[in-house]
């Protein structure tokens, strides 16, 4: 489908199209109502064009072009647990009784299945515009010196009986009253400045309850969560003290076994996975940087000691705990820096791993690099073991990182025939995947998607990629028509660029010569505030970005001559935060370094190129895939010419960071887009029943708990460096008046 932009003599259009200038990752998107897009009916269950192999026994020997499921077995020799030193996991033999969702909110993703849905109801499409603002809890945490221009705070917080607890962008905790929004205590862990990455996140923190322990035993229950500066921190829930029996006074290194520690390379940003007792993390590591980067090591800690269970070293499968004296973990190997999902009754924890450390080549990758990355695996939780693999795309050179946290789900037969325990997976690209949860089997069609020629690489790139045939959130290919500006001089040289670059459809081959498109960029389709999935009424909720990134390998000689010099080379100097991911890496190691203009946004104006709308949000039948309507998601209210912003309330969709939740009451609440509102969307038809302005940007997930029988809606608004809207320390609450 050809989308144009109409221009025409009206005052409204003309103010439409002043208000689509420069935002973040792209500037905003017009208007318009795509009709619903209908994906087929899923087949019967079967492999359907995805291999199905065991993983091999002495490290991987798959084929580089290997797809789709790939089982391992965890009971063979390879997989006993432990070293000589570390003798085996911690973990329970037996699941643990788990919170769930409702009055509480006890998990990143709501309840343990990381659904986003809330069975509460109290708020309905007939009386959710008298939502009101209740409390608003301010953290102090705000950028200033080293720090300023850094903040990404992206911060989902967790309720637990009458309480929130809360991380800021500097990993400073803090616990408030879920009623009042009173702080009761706080703990600064002290993370400095030069530990930031990309910028200062801190996505959430996670809740444990000690098995057996006393209430009135110091951290009974505790709060875990990750930091900028690579270490685990666990604090009492009741006092924010440091538990003395976790780690090293509450707090566990996990620069430990990584190498040389340069900060800002290798980063923690999303709370653990604790799954029969064991806090499971990876890190974030800075992309782009060298092939010689920190490991993307897989780790499991004992919940209550810090002590370290296991370790999965991708490239190193026979290293089960720490390294020996002077080793490290494999270095450069794909890592998770988002988040992970539990399943506490089978044992497993899910992995959506990210890309090896060079994204955009990979002619100097291992075979383990090529089997792992960007592939969601699931782990064994008392051995730390590969069970399943299941691969989204091969040879990833368009940094396709798994972003979103994978959810569980209870999937339909055909005919109505039960349904089957199964993972929901979400992607970049936008393709969304059902997995059996047990397996890895697809219960969904994969198709083959024929990659097209070309590229620095030639032949050495994968043939074909897998797709759904469930469903896609991506939109078709460009065209030029697509090119678009807010004066036609604009328009033109968007038009030219289209013409000189390399495109033929997604799963472009990055190139030297000349600029390529890539199409979904690598902020998707879908990131890491995932979807959300109605299970009473079988509807998955999606919010999606709709940018292409215009990119450009730089040969090793012209990235010298630029002194583009990675991070560890660096002396002194400290971008974190500074400039978007790609623009300008170094790619140390290869024989090319890579800039990358995301969302595609010309000189000078800072106008995308992509007509619009560049942002938008979808429901979609559980059991069929079939798109129950589709929207634009973000209106044009904070932007205009050069960045002044024009008020306009014209639902355009915009670029979007951050996820929703949907309740009983038929309701989906999201801010995510770039005009600093939070809104209520009527789940059945998609239209927008209440928004309110927030105070900074909405770049988090929101969240439904219930207290003393009245139900709250609470978002942090703290901004985002990357998505230009304005930061704050705000978290804040909403709920129905009182009778």
């Amino acid at each position: 489908m050809t989308r144009q932009l109409t221009r025409s003599g009206s005052a409204t259009a003309l103010a439409t199209i002043l208000a689509l200038t420069a935002s973040p990752l792209a500037a905003l998107a017009q208007e318009t109502q795509p009709a619903p897009q209908e994906t087929p009916t899923p087949a019967p269950a079967d492999a359907d064009g995805t291999t199905v192999q065991l993983a091999p026994a002495e490290g991987p020997d798959t084929p580089d072009d290997a797809t789709g499921t790939a089982a391992s077995d965890p009971t063979s020799d390879s997989f006993a647990p432990g070293t000589e030193d570390q003798p085996g996991a911690l973990a329970a033999s037996e699941p643990a009784e788990q919170p769930q969702v409702g009055s509480d909110w006890p998990f990143w993703g709501g309840g343990p299945m990381a659904t986003r849905f809330s069975p509460l109801d109290q708020i309905t499409p007939d009386n959710v515009d008298g939502l009101e603002k209740i409390w608003t809890y301010r953290t102090g945490d705000m950028p200033s010196g080293k720090t300023e221009g850094k903040y990404s705070p992206e911060g989902t917080p967790l309720k637990v009986g009458d309480a929130l607890y809360i991380c800021s962008a500097m990993n400073i905790l803090s616990s408030v009253d879920a009623k009042t929004g009173e702080e009761r205590w706080r703990y600064d862990p002290k993370v400095a400045p030069e530990a930031i990455p990309y910028g200062a996140s801190c996505r959430g923190v996670a809740y444990y309850k000690t098995p057996d322990a006393p209430d009135d035993q110091a951290c009974a229950t505790r709060i875990i969560e990750g930091t900028l500066d690579a270490r685990l921190v666990a604090v009492d829930a009741k006092t924010g003290e440091p538990c003395a029996d976790f780690g090293d006074n509450g707090s566990v290194d996990l620069w430990a076994g990584i190498g040389e520690k340069v900060p800002g390379w290798y980063a923690v940003t999303a709370p653990p996975a604790i799954v029969r007792g064991i806090a499971v993390t990876g890190a974030q590591v800075k992309d782009g940087q060298a092939e010689d980067a920190p490991s993307g090591v897989i780790r499991g800690y004992d919940a209550v000691t810090g002590e370290l269970a296991w370790a999965w070293d991708l490239g190193n499968p026979e290293l089960t705990g720490a390294p020996p004296e002077g080793e490290t973990y494999t270095r450069g190997t794909p890592n998770m820096w988002t988040q992970a999902t539990g399943d506490e009754e089978l044992g497993l924890v899910y992995l959506p791993l990210g890309n090896s450390s060079v994204d955009y080549y990979a002619g100097n990758r291992s075979e383990a690099e090529n089997q792992w990355s960007t592939s969601l695996v699931a782990l064994d939780v008392t051995t730390g073991k590969p069970v399943w693999q299941f691969q989204t795309v091969r040879k990833d050179v368009w940094d396709y990182d798994l972003g979103s946290q994978a959810t569980l789900i209870d999937f339909p037969g055909k005919d109505g025939g039960g349904t089957t325990p199964a993972i929901l997976l979400p992607s970049k690209q936008g393709d969304i995947y059902i997995l059996d949860r047990a397996t890895g089997e697809p219960l969904v069609p994969i198709e083959e998607i024929t990659a097209p020629k070309g590229g620095v690489e030639g032949d050495a790139y994968a043939d074909t990629q897998p797709s759904s045939g469930y469903h896609t959130l991506r939109k078709d290919d460009l065209t030029e028509a697509d090119m678009w500006g807010i004066t036609p001089l604009d328009q033109l040289f968007c038009r030219i660029a289209f013409r000189q670059a390399a495109y033929d459809g997604i799963y472009t081959h990055p190139t030297a010569d000349r600029h390529w498109i890539e199409y979904p960029g690598y902020n998707g389709g879908s990131d890491w505030g995932s979807v959300a999935v109605d299970t009473d009424k079988g509807i998955i909720v999606a919010n999606y970005n709709d940018v292409p990134n215009h990119n450009r390998l730089i040969p090793r000689e012209e990235a010298d001559k630029r002194n583009l010099k990675p991070i560890n080379e660096k002396q002194n100097e400290s971008e974190g935060g500074s400039k978007a991911e790609g623009a300008g890496d170094p790619q140390a190691g290869s024989p090319y370094a890579i800039d990358v203009n995301a969302g595609w946004r010309a000189p000078v104006t800072g106008i995308p190129c992509k007509q619009p709308p560049l942002g938008g949000i979808r429901a979609i039948d559980l059991a069929t895939g079939k798109t129950l309507w589709d929207r634009p998601l973000g209106t044009a209210r904070r932007n205009g010419p050069w960045g002044i912003p024009s008020f306009i309330p014209l639902s355009i969709g915009t670029p979007n960071n951050g996820g929703s939740m949907v309740s009983k009451g038929g309701l989906i609440f999201i801010a995510a887009a770039t005009d600093n509102l939070i809104r209520a969307i009527d789940e059945k038809t998609g239209e927008t029943l209440w928004s309110d302005v927030l105070p900074a940007g909405g770049q988090a997930n929101p969240i439904l708990y219930e207290q003393d029988g009245r139900d709250y809606l609470v978002i942090q608004a703290g901004g985002h460096h990357f998505m230009e809207t304005p930061v704050g320390d705000y978290y804040i609450a909403y709920a129905l008046p009182e009778e």
